[in-house]
């Protein structure tokens, strides 16, 4: 903190001797709804190559020159408007910007080019639009942003039924996903059939491939960074939709109008409740639907305090007659208090909740398991627009964990009740930020963010040897460090101009990982459990460099870019051979470290404008770890390697109602360990396996395709002024939608089993195991 508080107090004092400047600040949102606006760029046309962007609660600060200036607002979507300021003082000046369709009362109206992908210093950065992905078809018809994101150029499915993804050769718990800074442990329902985030709740989206700025830290590959609507501060609205097994409705209104507002957001699925229908008993008792809740408040205190109130409370709920449950759910909540110290100074402050646990009641056998992971965070970050060329961010958080690796209960004497200890950590972190414009050619963003993590009691903490065999164990009083690990990680980014609709970007970033997830599978699945770092796991540590190119052509209507990567890692884990990672107080001796290296070319070619448009993303990559005990020492394709990804997205309006969209994926099937061959030791069959990750799932491919019919939703009126007709918003707009799910039926294989042949049990069968062939669904949703 000494070296933030001596750069602040520097910066304050340059800005002494400079010449004479004033400041022009303040918030800008949607006029329909009242919602904060991120991203909206502010350009000052006397001055070409100056601005600011709003933040994301949609405050801005731009410092000028004492003078005469004209302020463009432009946001994509939305009516480019214009401000003429005379800047003698400072100036707060709040904008409501109105979509395209929409008349503004303001001084002038302008077609300012969306070339923020050429300008920024970003890169290896994906933001989502919400409503684009309204058309895309998917699984059961239910929109879905994790589903879509990985159509991406960088990003992977973890395959068919799982909800996790791969971003550059990363496993599935190296990507950190925030709902409103809350991490989220489990983004998957259904066992991975959808995703946690309902997109009725969701305002903006932003993954972080490379680049990563110094304000973020936890994880080693990606930043998934989800922002929840405020709510509407205009008027009470609604919307939801009706699907063939699930449903959802949004309720959104002012509290006190322009002031304050909330949300209410809810799903469930419905599909078991069809088994009420059957005349099977057992089937009749059987449940398998999920349900969640996403709830926001803010309040605005005066013009430079905000209050906001969010959560989301979600559950899945599997039981089989009276035998057998098994539920698991995240729960989060966020406080978060919004200051304006000054025109230049913004600050925010978060308390946040996190808890994921999963439960197991096998009512039959009588017992049940138990496991959970919470957290407690603070987090403080700071806004500092210090002028027209530097933007500074700085912060610090701390985040207390509680890792519950698990617990049997027992009603019955037999099996008796076990608990692996819990294990506590604190993680910590302070960072400091610039963003830097020097030149119309020339701008960068660097920073650094020192990290430490300390393992903390109570807790018996064991000492094992190279064989994973306990040497030792140590008992440890509540709250006495047991182990702690710390570093300094330096992030930058560097974008040159090269001309108006062409850059060159290059980046590099050190990540921390200090919790490690324990899975026995290549994706997420519920029952998977965290670990902290300790005496006998490192933290993980990744270095990631990249270089990548950006054009725009016609007039910004297409964007291409490729990227290249490259990513070292250290302190990478696996599992000796036969480990048993499940409910085993020892575990951290099945545990093995080693390195990795991830390295690959994305192309992306999207098509932003016209009645056509889509994407096309292609990645060839390769993700290789080294073991000491593992493959004789050779490296080896992690479980996660790809060598090829294809997506390709296309949307045609055929009418202002009608429009047709299809989606086609194709990648190298992930790395597996398949038996290569047998042996019998006293009449039982045992497998010979190749080596780890030797052999490979088939290749997948997948075609699917959508049709989206919108209502009536506006009518045309006859303006008294003019006597011109002109289209009105209906109060109430509707649409269907129809999608085909694997339109050819490719049977993709989910999962291989090698059994004896009943005929000839000296013989090996291979059953592979597919979860669709062809799902068409239909939903209708609407708004008001």
């Amino acid at each position: 903190m000494r070296l933030v508080a001596v750069l602040v107090f520097l910066l304050f004092t340059f800005q002494l001797f400079a010449q004479e400047k004033f400041t022009v600040s303040g918030t800008i949102k949607d006029a329909q709804n009242g919602e904060d606006l991120i991203g909206v760029t502010i350009f000052v046309k006397e001055l070409p190559g100056t601005g600011a962007v709003t933040n994301v609660y949609g405050f801005y600060s731009l410092t000028l020159p004492k003078g005469e200036y004209t302020l463009q607002y432009s946001y994509v979507g939305y009516q480019t408007i214009e401000f003429k300021a005379t800047l003698n003082q400072n100036i707060k000046n709040n904008i409501e910007l109105s979509s395209g369709s929409t008349e503004l009362d303001v001084v002038e109206i302008s077609a300012e080019k969306e070339d923020e992908n050429i300008r920024s210093t970003e890169m290896s950065v994906t933001k989502i639009d919400i409503k684009e992905i309204e058309s895309i078809p998917v699984l059961f018809g239910e929109r879905d942003v994790l589903k879509t994101i990985q159509l991406l150029p960088g990003v992977k499915s973890a395959g068919e039924g799982n909800a996790g993804f791969f971003v550059r050769g990363g496993s599935a718990d190296q990507n950190l996903i925030l709902l409103d800074e809350a991490p989220v442990y489990n983004a998957s329902h259904l066992l991975g059939f959808f995703s946690v985030f309902n997109s009725d709740a969701i305002k903006d989206l932003k993954l972080y491939k490379g680049g990563i700025p110094a304000e973020y830290g936890g994880r080693l590959s990606s930043v998934m960074d989800i922002k929840m609507k405020e709510g509407n501060s205009k008027k009470l609205s609604a919307a939801g939709g009706v699907g063939l097994i699930s449903s959802k409705l949004t309720i959104e209104a002012p509290i006190i109008k322009d002031k304050s507002s909330f949300i209410i957001s809810g799903r469930r699925t419905y599909a078991d409740l069809f088994l009420k229908l059957s005349n099977n008993e057992d089937q009749k008792n059987t449940q398998l639907y999920f349900y969640d809740l996403n709830l926001k408040a803010n309040y605005q205190f005066s013009e430079k305090d905000r209050l906001f109130l969010s959560g989301y409370f979600g559950r899945d709920n599997f039981s089989f007659a009276d035998r057998f449950s098994f539920t698991w759910g995240n729960t989060t909540a966020t406080v978060r208090w919004n200051h304006l110290f000054n025109d230049k100074i913004f600050s925010n402050t978060s308390f946040i909740y996190s808890n994921y646990n999963y439960k197991i009641d096998i009512s039959a056998a009588g017992f049940t398991i138990n496991s959970k992971i919470r957290d407690f965070n603070f987090k403080q970050d700071f806004d500092f627009y210090w002028n027209e060329k530097n933007k500074l961010k700085f912060g610090a958080n701390v985040i207390h964990h509680t890792f519950d690796p698990g617990e049997i209960s027992s009603t019955g004497e037999a099996l008796g009740d076990t608990k692996i200890e819990n294990r506590y950590s604190v993680e910590s972190a302070l960072y400091l930020s610039n963003e830097q414009k020097f030149n119309d050619k020339w701008s960068a963003t660097y920073g650094l963010r020192y990290s430490n993590f300390t393992q903390i009691g109570p807790g018996e903490i064991y000492t094992y040897d190279e064989k994973g065999d306990v040497v030792d164990s140590t008992k440890y009083t509540e709250n006495n460090p047991i182990q702690s690990y710390h570093g300094i990680e330096p992030r930058l980014g560097v974008n040159y101009i090269l001309n108006e609709s062409t850059s060159i970007k290059a980046s590099y970033n050190r990540m921390y990982q200090y919790l490690h997830l324990l899975s026995n599978s290549s994706g997420n699945n519920p029952t998977d459990t965290w670990l902290p770092s300790s005496n006998n796991i490192k933290p993980e540590i990744a270095d990631q460099v990249a270089l990548g190119f950006f054009k725009n052509f016609k007039n910004n209507h297409f964007e291409f870019s490729v990227e290249t990567y490259y990513k070292a890692l250290q302190n990478t884990i696996d599992y000796r051979t036969g480990a048993e990672i499940t409910l085993n107080p020892t575990v951290e001796g099945e545990i093995l470290t080693g390195i990795g290296r991830a390295y690959g070319l994305e192309f992306y070619l999207k098509k932003r404008k016209g009645n056509f448009t889509g994407w096309i993303s292609y990645t060839i990559a390769r993700t290789e770890v080294k073991f000491d005990f593992i493959n004789k020492g050779s490296w080896y394709p992690a479980k996660q390697d790809r060598t090829h990804d294809l997506s390709v997205v296309a949307m045609y309006s055929l009418t202002e109602r009608l429009k047709l969209s299809s989606t086609f994926v194709f990648y190298t099937g992930n790395a597996v360990t398949f038996p290569t061959g047998k042996y019998v030791i006293d009449g039982q069959i045992i497998n010979l396996y190749s080596s780890r990750n030797g052999s490979r799932m088939p290749n997948y491919h997948r075609l699917d395709v959508g049709l989206t019919l919108d209502g009536k939703n506006y009518k045309l009126v006859t303006n008294p002024d003019t006597g011109e007709k002109e289209k009105v918003d209906r109060k109430f707009q509707s649409s269907w939608n129809f999608s085909i799910y694997n339109l050819y039926a490719r049977e993709n294989a989910y999962s291989f089993t090698f059994r004896p042949k009943e005929e000839d049990p000296v013989q090996t069968e291979i059953v592979q195991l597919s979860l669709f062939k062809i799902i068409p669904s239909i939903s209708y949703n609407f708004k008001f």
